[in-house]
């Protein structure tokens, strides 16, 4: 899981370099991200149920042998088709280990106490991935070249597979007996290209284009009639059950909303660091580095024992609003920021993550039975994709659109761009809000019955 978040993020700081060396155009290169989004969030749901019926140990090592060995050709790629390739590679291999990794976890560990303490390892090494790949694209850019980024992959992948092996018992697959749901596996997927393709190119085409409403209708009409397939067929591939939950359903709509507003904090603020107070990509990784220690501090040395004495729901509220004052601070940072005044409180109040991501982890699986372990894995890192895809079209869209129209005003540029990611950082803190509303709403711990009925019953 660490390397295929840090896959994520350590490409962004590399994209200046592989343009020049491979000549890519403008709109060419977000293809070297995108490839890999549409893959990954396409083929989550699917990969989680394929573990379900075929095992979850047998897709985790497929996928973590496909998404290595894509590294080493993105490594190696002369051209842009190669690379691009390669990342679409790199997303289908993530894609097949990342939807059953919770899956597996759950049906590890079964004890409450040891549950949260393994989804709190697990929710620390996502803020680790996405840290240290600040930090390791500016390193290896600089220090070798572009290419590393992917050659640092092969250690870690072959590591993976190693370990795995022996550490990971065999499950017991519930087969495919009854038949494979083959229109519901293409209508979901297709679904979710459709829609996630819409998504990352709002940019390029504007919300209101023909390119994304017709894309995003068909989007709907996919998976509106997958959800009627769901309902149908003998054999489904994903039983509606899963969704009855109000927990499972509750906390993949929370994700969704806090990981949408929180690429504001992980993508802007590098940018702002960048283009407005001109750090170099090193120093960006550098100075977003307390997030990471205090996120992972959190999540290892308290989260468990917080989420044992006080419930999922109480620690996930306090996590989401320790996060809505990140985004909140964030809307008054100024044009000529001190790092220890203006920022280093945000990255301090960053904490709210690893409190906020195991709890939500924990209630995202909650409903989850042994044998809908990987659907209920892979469905929670969908709404995580989706929310992602969804805040960077949205998020990143209403920041340049501000910073347009002010640099067209003859506002400065520092003071243009700043004022565009303030923008951002309100609707984010918006999304928080309505994350917040929506736990403290649907994930609320039924009441005991009252004592007397009990004592009748």
């Amino acid at each position: 899981m660490l390397m295929t978040i840090l896959d994520g993020s350590i490409v962004t700081v590399a994209m200046p370099a592989i343009q020049a060396d491979l000549g890519f155009t403008p709109a060419g290169l977000s293809w070297v991200v995108n490839a890999y989004l549409i893959a990954f969030g396409a083929l989550l749901l699917l990969s989680g149920r394929l573990g379900d019926l075929i095992g979850r140990k047998r897709m985790f090592l497929a996928g973590t042998g496909v998404f290595t060995a894509a590294s080493l050709l993105a490594g190696v790629a002369a051209s842009p088709g190669v690379l691009i390739a390669a990342r679409f590679l790199q997303g289908v291999g993530s894609a097949m280990a990342s939807a059953v990794s919770l899956g597996i976890l759950v049906t590890l560990f079964t004890e409450p106490r040891e549950r949260a303490k393994a989804f709190a390892v697990f929710s620390f090494t996502g803020a680790a991935g996405a840290s240290l790949g600040q930090v390791l694209g500016g390193l290896l850019t600089d220090a070798l070249t572009w290419h590393w980024i992917f050659f640092i992959n092969l250690p870690i992948g072959a590591a993976a597979l190693l370990v795995a092996l022996p550490a990971l018992p065999a499950d017991r697959p519930a087969g495919t007996r009854g038949g494979a749901d083959v229109l519901g596996a293409l209508l979901v997927t297709s679904g979710l290209t459709a829609g996630i393709y819409a998504v990352v190119k709002i940019e390029e085409y504007g919300a209101g284009s023909a390119h994304t409403l017709g894309l995003g209708a068909l989007a709907l009409a996919l998976l509106a009639g997958f959800l009627v397939r769901q309902a149908t067929a003998a054999h489904p591939l994903m039983p509606l059950r899963v969704l009855r939950s109000r927990a499972v359903a509750g906390a993949n709509l929370v994700q969704m909303l806090m990981v949408a507003a929180l690429f504001s904090f992980q993508i802007l603020v590098a940018l702002y660091l960048q283009k407005v107070q001109g750090y170099g990509a090193a120093e960006t990784g550098l100075a977003m580095l307390p997030a990471a220690a205090v996120i992972g501090a959190v999540s290892l040395g308290l989260s468990a024992r917080l989420i044992a004495r006080f419930g999922e729901r109480n620690v996930l509220l306090t996590g989401l609003a320790l996060l809505v004052g990140v985004l909140g601070l964030l809307t008054r940072l100024p044009v000529d920021a001190s790092y220890a005044v203006d920022l280093l409180p945000v990255m301090l109040l960053a904490a709210g993550f690893g409190l906020a991501l195991p709890a939500l982890t924990a209630l995202g699986m909650s409903g989850a039975k042994e044998e809908d372990a990987g659907l209920a894995s892979g469905l929670f890192n969908t709404t995580q994709q989706i929310g992602m895809a969804v805040g960077v079209a949205v998020l990143s869209t209403l920041a340049a659109a501000r910073t347009d129209a002010l640099t067209a005003a003859g506002r400065p540029a520092a003071e243009a761009l700043t004022s565009g990611y303030h923008l951002a950082f309100a609707v984010g803190a918006g999304l928080l809000v309505a994350a917040f509303a929506v736990a403290f709403t649907l994930l609320r711990t039924p009441k005991p019955a009252p004592r007397e009925l009990t004592m009748a019953a």
